[in-house]
């Protein structure tokens, strides 16, 4: 019922130069109620523009854009921001909305580079100059100075440069009107005027939102996230996102050798990983992995435990990625962080199993990351208290053989450790 009422506000009407959009509705900017924060001026639409999506086929191109408008109309949902409709052009998505709020929203989805709040005007000089002098009476103030960015798209019987030059005549002579003295900067102005001339609508826009780019999700399949709550698992997760995979996070728990807090921790990450997914409703796996952990204290070297405790993980994840149908387990590790992750280890990690893994963080430090989690709310709740694994040796390997762990795994029946974690798990949806 969602995906159908989110499609029934979606138009995807294709725009090239020989079959232009021939639709000019627009919202009528005396009606609109919302201003924008920043300049309190009146929004009528929102333009989206995408990036290396542009690239693709026809074909792929037509199917991304459609899932990234699918995408965008679940944020706006999701934050209860208005909208009668999301459209396309070539090149463009439009967004009408007189919220002033859906461009910053529509900036938070996956795929998108930039967005603008924006008014619409007729594909002229004039209509295209009107709009400009009326946002300049309150834009510009006394002293300062301002300039007119404009581009065009589609046929049109000027260019870029008389688009500049009109509306920067009629906004100076406005300011005139208002009894100001203006001055023209172009290389560092006060105030900035932007203009897009399309084949059908002119729009004029004062302000750009930086989106966070990638891909859209879903369009690259699904994977497994092993989610422990710390630092780099989430923005592991984020970043494979950002890269259009949609994930299924799996926590193994650890416990009693780690705290409740870790799993309420881990949990409330994924959580806030959801609020960057709207529509695309995570299935959370929690796997008991303490009676694995104990086995491997008690039967083997204890310097190798948390290598036998990764490798146990990876089987874990490999069972929940052939349930799920999906293509790879990712994973939070960066190369030398801690002892686990040296260059030796990740091999042992891996000897002999035939399990497709992701690193997304295999090349970023520590501020890196920490940078990331900032910026997609993970940071606050993965600094949270919640105590130690109990299970990590004191002395642990950090230049195992590559085929030493192999050798430790003979000790014990793997199969029916992995078997039994598997039955004692649980599915949620948080």
């Amino acid at each position: 019922m969602v995906k159908e009422k989110i499609e029934s506000r979606i138009r995807t009407h294709q725009e090239n130069k020989h079959t232009p959009d021939n639709d000019t509705r627009k919202l009528d900017f005396s009606d609109s109620e919302f201003s924008c924060s920043e300049y309190g001026i009146k929004t009528e639409v929102v333009i989206v523009r995408y990036g290396e999506l542009a690239l693709k086929s026809t074909g792929v191109r037509n199917w991304y854009e459609k899932i990234l408008m699918r995408n965008i109309a679940a944020m706006l949902d999701s934050r209860n921001i208005p909208y009668s409709q999301i459209r396309r052009e070539w090149g463009r998505i439009f967004i009408e909305s007189a919220d002033p709020c859906a461009a910053e929203a529509a900036a938070d989805v996956f795929g998108i580079v930039s967005t603008s709040p924006a008014l619409t005007a007729e594909p002229t000089l004039e209509s295209a100059a009107s709009v400009c002098a009326a946002l300049a009476r309150d834009l510009v103030l006394e002293g300062e100075s301002f300039a007119i960015r404009a581009r065009r798209s589609g046929n049109h019987t000027f260019s870029s440069a008389d688009i500049g030059r009109n509306c920067g005549d009629a906004v100076w002579n406005e300011l005139e009107k208002e009894g100001k003295h203006p001055r023209v900067n172009l290389s560092s102005p006060d105030k900035e005027i932007f203009v897009e001339m399309r084949q059908n609508l002119a729009y004029v826009y004062l302000k750009t939102f930086k989106g966070v780019g990638g891909l859209p999700l879903g369009t690259q399949g699904s994977m497994v996230v092993l989610m422990s709550g710390g630092l780099d698992s989430p923005v592991a997760a984020w970043l494979m996102m950002k890269r259009g995979v949609m994930v299924t996070p799996v926590y193994c728990s650890n416990s009693p050798y780690a705290e409740d807090a870790a799993r309420e921790r881990a949990f409330d990450c994924i959580r806030q990983l959801q609020k960057w997914a709207p529509g695309h409703q995570f299935t959370t796996y929690e796997i008991p992995h303490g009676p694995n952990l104990k086995a491997f204290i008690d039967i083997c070297n204890r310097k190798n435990t948390c290598l036998l405790c990764k490798r146990m993980m990876y089987r874990e994840a490999y069972e929940v990625m052939r349930k799920e149908g999906a293509s790879g387990i990712i994973t939070g590790s960066s190369l030398g962080q801690v002892a686990s992750q040296t260059a030796a280890n990740m091999y042992a990690e891996i000897y002999q199993l035939a399990i497709p893994i992701y690193h997304p963080l295999i090349a970023l430090d520590k501020t890196e990351i920490m940078d990331i989690a900032r910026k997609i709310g993970t940071y606050d709740i993965s600094n949270r208290s919640a105590g130690s694994c109990t299970a990590v040796p004191e002395r642990p390997e950090i230049e195992a053989k590559y085929d030493l762990i192999v050798l430790e795994e003979r000790k014990m029946d793997i199969e029916t450790m992995v078997s039994n974690a598997m039955k004692a798990a649980q599915v949620l949806k948080l």
